[in-house]
């Protein structure tokens, strides 16, 4: 649920998602749900020259089981708040 929780706080910025067969998609997140399943909007593939199918696709949902990274904007990361979280869940467990 941590990481469920953060990622509900990171809807409207901008995301990168990359799959488990290599494809990176760049977009605004629109909405997470509990299995981690991620829809973007406004999206662009950060390699065209090497998926150039992608080019045409603006929103897309993705299964949170073929996600491989997701990499956050800096701004929207604060360390101090992930390891309170931490800390919190572990006791929790």
């Amino acid at each position: 649920m941590l990481f469920y929780s953060y990622f509900k706080t990171l809807v409207g910025k901008p995301v990168t998602v990359e799959l488990k067969n290599d494809l990176a998609i760049a977009g605004t997140l629109v909405s997470v749900d509990q299995y981690l399943n991620i829809k973007l909007e406004n999206t662009r593939v950060t390699d065209e020259a090497r998926y150039p199918h992608m080019r045409s696709v603006r929103n897309c949902f993705i299964r949170g089981s073929v996600v491989r990274y997701v990499q956050l904007p800096e701004a929207a990361v604060d360390v101090d708040i992930l390891h309170d979280a931490t800390r919190r869940e572990a006791r929790g467990a």
